[in-house]
C-alpha cells in the first residue's frame, strides 16, 4: 500500500542547488509547500538541499542565501577530459557497478583540492550539521566497488561526510573517507535516485538533470517505474529560459544568484502541475 509523500532532489553543481532553492521558494510563495516532505531523497546538489531543508531554515532564507552568490564555494568546470570519460564509460557500460567502480578510479586518480577544503564548503552550505528528525537519504557510491549506499541518521555518519560524498564528482572533487571506504557522487548511479520513494503516494521530482543512459538509469525511466508501483508523479527539471539563466557550467559558483532566479521565476508556470499531484 502506497503512502505519504516525497521530495525528491536531483544532482546538478551548485547551480542545480540554486534552481531547486528556487523552485521550493517559489511554489511555496504561491501556496504549496512541499518542502515538508514525510521523505527527503537528495543525490549530489540535491544532498546539499535536502540536508537544508531538513534544518528547518525558512525557504526564503534558504533562497536569500543562493541570491547572495558564490559564498564559499570553490570555483570548477568539468574538463573535456573528463567529460569525455564519463560519455565512453556510460556508453560501454551496463551493469551500475562496473559503472561505479570505473568512475572510482577517475576519481580516485584524479588532482582535486583536498578532502579537508571541499568539506569546508560543503559544511558552509549547511545552516545544521545535525541529521533532520524527519527521513533523509542522501546517496552516493563506494569509489572502490561501485556499490550504492544510501545514508541516513542512524548510520553514525556525519550529516557533512554523507553530502560531501553525494557531492564527490569524479575527476572534480576528492573521494570522501567514510567508515574506511572512498566514497564519490550519487549521481554516478542516478541523477535523482528516485526509487528511493517507492511506496510513497506522491512524488515530486526536481531534476537539474535528466538524462541517462547504460548503466545510468534516466529520470524518466525512474518516474515510470514509480507510476507502475502506484505513486503519482510529478518531474519538474528547468524550463529553456532556466537553462539559459543558469550557464553551461553547472560548477560556476558566480552563476548561483541567476540560478535561483530562473528556479523562482519558473515555479509558478510548475504550480499547477506540482499542486495536481501534491494535493
Amino acid at each position: 500500500m502506497v503512502q505519504g509523500n516525497a521530495l525528491v532532489l536531483g544532482g546538478g553543481g551548485v547551480t542545480g542547488v540554486a534552481w531547486e532553492t528556487g523552485i521550493l521558494a517559489g511554489l511555496s510563495e504561491a501556496g504549496l509547500d512541499v518542502s515538508g516532505a514525510d521523505l527527503l531523497v537528495g543525490t549530489s546538489a540535491g544532498a546539499a538541499v535536502a540536508a537544508q531543508l531538513g534544518s528547518g531554515t525558512p525557504l526564503s532564507d534558504l533562497l536569500e542565501a543562493q541570491r547572495a552568490g558564490a559564498a564559499r564555494e570553490i570555483a570548477a568546470t568539468i574538463g573535456p577530459a573528463v567529460l569525455a570519460r564519463f560519455v565512453w564509460t556510460m556508453l560501454t557500460t551496463r551493469d551500475p557497478g562496473a559503472y561505479g567502480r570505473a568512475m572510482g578510479r577517475l576519481a580516485l586518480g584524479a588532482r582535486t583540492v583536498s578532502e579537508a577544503d571541499r568539506r569546508s564548503v560543503i559544511a558552509s552550505r549547511l545552516p545544521s550539521h545535525d541529521w533532520p528528525e524527519r527521513s533523509v537519504k542522501i546517496t552516493s557510491v563506494n569509489a572502490r566497488t561501485g556499490e550504492f549506499r544510501v545514508f541516513a541518521r542512524d548510520d553514525g555518519v556525519a550529516l557533512v561526510d554523507a553530502v560531501a560524498a553525494s557531492c564527490a564528482v569524479p575527476g572534480v572533487w576528492p573521494p570522501v573517507s567514510i567508515d574506511g571506504e572512498q566514497w564519490i557522487d550519487g549521481g554516478m548511479r542516478s541523477a535523482v535516485n528516485a526509487n528511493l520513494a517507492t511506496g510513497c503516494a506522491r512524488v515530486v521530482i526536481l531534476a537539474p538533470i535528466t538524462s541517462g543512459f547504460g548503466a545510468v538509469q534516466s529520470v524518466g525511466r525512474q518516474a515510470a517505474a514509480l507510476r507502475t508501483a502506484g505513486s503519482e508523479v510529478v518531474v519538474v527539471s528547468p524550463s529553456r529560459e532556466a537553462k539559459a539563466r543558469m550557464g553551461r557550467n553547472s560548477l560556476d559558483p558566480s552563476q548561483r544568484a541567476a540560478a535561483a532566479e530562473a528556479g523562482h521565476r519558473q515555479a509558478p508556470q510548475e504550480l499547477d502541475r506540482v499542486a495536481a499531484v501534491w494535493r
